[in-house]
């Protein structure tokens, strides 16, 4: 075990990782006047932050699993059944119901948002030597709080300029509107008593987890100011996008480096040999290759792009996008799905300890 260190890799990496992505979403929406940009996604945009970040993020967690051989022969009928039952859980429920299918999606992607955060929490506690329970359950209380606040005011303020995945994909629930203030005075009081805490238990022992301020300050100065601070589906996606999936993406270079000391030849050595550039440009063109076939076979939004005829209405049958939306919606449940056990303590190989500083 690797001694206690205030960071889970160091100061420069763990800041480019959670600060500054945080600050550029920020400062950028804080500009999007003066860029002549009044809440929609332009495509700049969309490009650098829905599809090189968020999407090609999710590509990220094959080279966890499906790009590499020993990890596939270890769980092979798992690795093999998940995306089926994955899509036909995905037919079922659009055949019942369009809405129900991305409502389902939905909660589903911000419950992983959110237990995210909390697993970032948790490494950094490990990093930092914090074993105690009351500290443990404390430090997710308030990751929960700075999440599932904003989620709640969300739901009590619908409809709002934003939407997840597609309109009316949360259910509106306007009973809820006055106990916001409430809701909001134990945000705030959670967030001021974790910062006295910490405090008290830096002058105390003269030590602290910088990594975990960064994680807990950032994600809730990201969705609050996504979320109830703005009301644009500019600093929206912006906000939402940048707190996770680049966090995840440095994890995921870090693991692939250390994975290609063990692994045998496979796409894993090879993409490493060429450098972290290799690596972006993988996850990139599969991003890209998902969102084209979304847009020419369901969306078809951007045509600038992608070729074929801007449509508001849906040029297939109910039956096709029946088969065809949980089929492209399989990489990402797929990705929710898998990161609910790879990164659990029990599952840690050695690659996976090392990427995270153990």
């Amino acid at each position: 075990m690797a001694a206690a260190s205030p960071w889970i890799w160091n100061a420069r990496l763990d800041l480019a990782a959670f600060w500054l992505p945080a600050a550029i979403a920020i400062g950028l929406s804080l500009i999007a006047p003066k860029l002549g940009i009044r809440g929609e996604l332009p495509p700049w945009a969309w490009l650098a932050f829905v599809v090189a970040i968020d999407v090609a993020h999710v590509h990220t967690t094959l080279f966890r699993t499906y790009f590499d051989k020993e990890e596939l022969a270890k769980r092979k009928a798992f690795y093999a059944l998940l995306p089926v039952g994955v899509y036909a859980l995905g037919v079922l429920l659009h055949a019942e119901s369009r809405i129900l299918f991305w409502r389902v999606l939905a909660y589903a992607a911000v419950f992983h948002f959110v237990r995210q955060q909390v697993g970032w929490v948790a490494i950094c506690r490990a990093r930092a030597g914090e074993r105690d329970r009351a500290g443990r359950l404390f430090d997710e209380l308030v990751i929960y709080a700075v999440t599932i606040y904003p989620v709640l005011y969300w739901h009590a303020n619908i409809p709002r300029a934003f939407h997840w995945f597609v309109d009316d994909d949360f259910i509106p629930w306007p009973e809820l509107a006055p106990a916001i203030y409430w809701l909001q005075f134990v945000y705030g009081s959670l967030l001021a008593a974790y910062a006295v805490r910490e405090s008290w238990l830096w002058h105390r022992r003269r030590f602290t987890s910088w990594s975990k301020h960064t994680v807990v300050f950032s994600t809730a100065l990201l969705w609050y100011v996504g979320i109830v601070g703005q009301n644009n589906d500019f600093t929206f996606t912006l906000t939402n996008v940048v707190g996770h999936g680049v966090p995840y993406g440095v994890l995921l270079w870090m693991y692939t480096k250390e994975r290609a000391r063990d692994a045998e030849s496979t796409v894993i050595t090879g993409v490493v040999r060429l450098g972290v550039g290799a690596f972006l440009a993988t996850v990139l063109v599969l991003a890209l290759a998902e969102e084209a076939l979304w847009d020419r076979l369901i969306w078809h939004e951007r045509p600038w792009l992608f070729g074929g005829q801007r449509s508001e209405t849906p040029l297939h049958s109910p039956w096709f996008q029946t088969l065809i939306v949980p089929l492209l919606s399989v990489p990402q449940a797929t990705h929710y799905a898998l990161d609910a056990f790879l990164w659990r303590r029990k599952d840690t190989n050695r690659a996976q300890a090392a990427a995270l500083g153990f």
